[in-house]
C-alpha cells in the first residue's frame, strides 16, 4: 500500500511538473512581441526552461500541498481564529482556574477584574497606552461579560514557561510554543504600538489602518508594483542580516535596510551601514515583494503590510499573535525559514520573480483573509469569547479588590 501511495505522489507531481511547465512556458510566450522567426520555447533563452522548473519543483509541491490540505475557515463570528483561544485555555479545562493560579502569576502582568458589569484594574499600569488600548474593547462589552478577574501582561515578552517557574493563567499578545499564556489581541489594534517617525505616539488604530491600506492594496494594479523586495526596521535580531547583506551585495533585487531603534549607538547597530529612514506602511504597498520578521516578540507589521497586495515573505514560525493560525505558509505567505542563508532567501525570490501568477494569488489570498477576518468586529468578538470562556473555568467567585480602580470609558 505504501509503494502504491508513494507511485501515485510522483505520478501526479510529475503531472503537476508539466502542466506548470507548460502553463508559464505558455503565459511567456502569449505576453511576448517576438516575431515568427523567433523561438519562444528557446531552453536558452526561456526562464521557465526545465531546468529552471526542476530547480523550483520543491516549492510547487509545497504549493501543491497546501492547496490540497487547506479548509476555508468559517467567517461567521470570528470563528476563523476560534481554535487559538480553545487551544490556549485547553491546560486549564481539567481543574479549572482557582484562586491560588491567580496569586501564582499576579505579579506576571497587571491585574484585573469585571464586578457587576464594572471594569477594575490596579492603580499603576506598566505601560499606560497598552492598558488603554485593552481597556477600549473590554469596555465595550462589558454588558455581556460575567465576573471575572484576570492578569494582563502588557510586556512585549509572554510569562509563563512550561519548563520552569510558576504555572497560572496570564494573558499575553505573543507567544511561542514554550509559553502557557493565554493570548489576547494586543493594545495597538486601538493604541499604542511601536513608534517610529512616521507614528510618533505608536502605529495605533488598526481601524484606520485597515482603511487606508485596504484601498491602496486593491488601487495599486500588480504588475505596476516595483518588482523588488522591501524590507525597512531595526536589528532586534540577527535573523534579518541575510536579506540585509544580500541587499547590499545585489541592491538591484532587494532594498532592505536597518533604521535606527532606541538602543541605537553607532553603525554597529545597524551592521555596520548608517542607518536609513523609516518608510510608512503606504510606501511598503509601492514594492511587490515584502520580508516580515519578527522583533522581540512578533511583528505588529504583518497585518499591516498583507493589505498591500504585494506577497509576503514571513520569516520563522516560532512568534504568533492570535490571528496567525488562520494564515497558512504557501496560501497567504510565503515562508521562510528563520536560519535561512542568502543563497535560500535569492532563490526564493528568484521562484516568485520567476512565477509571478503563483505569488500574485498568494498576495491576493493573504489580502482576502486579513481583510475578511481581522475587522474591529472581529477583535471585538475574540475578546468576548475569550473572556467568557475564560469566566467559565473559574472555581471561584471573585470579591471585588478595593486597592483596584474603577475604569470608564
Amino acid at each position: 500500500m505504501a509503494i502504491i501511495k508513494c507511485f501515485i505522489k510522483i505520478v501526479i507531481n510529475i503531472h503537476i511538473f508539466h502542466l506548470l511547465t507548460l502553463k508559464t512556458s505558455a503565459n511567456l510566450c502569449n505576453q511576448s512581441n517576438l516575431d515568427q522567426n523567433q523561438e519562444c520555447n528557446s531552453e536558452k533563452n526561456n526562464k521557465y526552461s526545465k531546468e529552471a522548473n526542476t530547480k523550483y519543483l520543491q516549492y510547487f509541491n509545497l504549493i501543491y500541498d497546501a492547496k490540497r490540505n487547506y479548509k476555508v475557515c468559517n467567517m461567521n463570528r470570528c470563528n476563523c481564529h476560534t481554535p487559538v483561544l480553545l487551544q490556549d485555555l485547553k491546560i486549564f479545562k481539567e481543574k479549572g482556574i482557582s484562586e491560588n493560579l491567580i496569586q501564582n502569576v499576579k505579579t506576571k502582568g497587571t491585574k484585573y477584574q469585571i464586578i457587576n458589569h464594572k471594569l477594575y484594574r490596579e492603580p499603576n499600569c506598566l505601560f499606560p497606552s497598552r492598558c488603554s488600548g485593552i481597556e477600549h474593547f473590554i469596555l465595550e462589552l462589558l454588558t455581556d461579560l460575567p465576573d471575572m478577574e484576570f492578569i494582563v501582561n502588557t510586556r512585549d515578552w509572554p510569562q509563563v514557561s512550561r519548563r520552569h517557574g510558576f504555572f497560572g493563567p496570564v494573558f499575553s499578545f505573543s507567544k511561542t510554543d514554550e509559553f502557557y499564556d493565554i493570548m489576547y489581541p494586543a493594545w495597538a489594534f486601538w493604541e499604542g504600538g511601536p513608534a517610529i517617525s512616521q507614528y510618533p505616539t505608536g502605529i495605533g488604530r488598526w481601524d484606520n489602518h485597515r482603511q487606508k491600506l485596504g484601498k491602496l492594496g486593491n488601487a495599486t494594479k500588480w504588475e505596476d508594483k516595483i518588482p523588488k523586495v522591501f524590507f525597512r526596521g531595526s536589528r532586534t535580531c540577527s535573523e534579518r542580516d541575510s536579506l540585509v547583506l544580500l541587499s547590499r551585495e545585489d541592491p538591484e533585487l532587494v532594498d532592505a535596510q536597518y533604521t535606527k531603534n532606541q538602543a541605537w549607538k553607532s553603525d554597529v547597530d545597524t551592521l555596520y551601514a548608517p542607518p536609513a529612514k523609516e518608510v510608512s506602511f503606504e510606501d511598503h504597498c509601492k514594492y511587490k515583494y515584502l520580508f516580515n520578521y519578527r522583533g522581540v516578540a512578533a511583528s505588529f507589521r504583518f497585518k499591516h503590510i498583507l493589505l498591500c497586495k504585494s506577497v509576503v515573505f514571513h520569516v520563522g514560525d516560532d512568534w504568533r499573535e492570535f490571528f496567525y493560525a488562520a494564515l497558512k505558509p504557501w496560501i497567504h505567505y510565503i515562508p521562510v525559514d528563520a536560519k535561512a542563508t542568502k543563497e535560500q532567501i535569492r532563490e526564493l525570490i528568484e521562484f516568485s520573480i520567476n512565477n509571478d501568477d503563483m505569488v500574485k494569488e498568494i498576495a491576493e489570498n493573504g489580502y482576502n483573509m486579513i481583510w475578511n477576518n481581522l475587522r474591529m468586529r472581529d477583535i471585538s468578538c475574540y475578546w468576548k469569547k475569550l473572556l467568557k470562556k475564560y469566566a467559565g473555568l473559574m472555581t471561584y467567585k471573585p470579591i471585588i479588590d478595593e486597592t483596584l480602580i474603577e475604569i470608564r470609558k
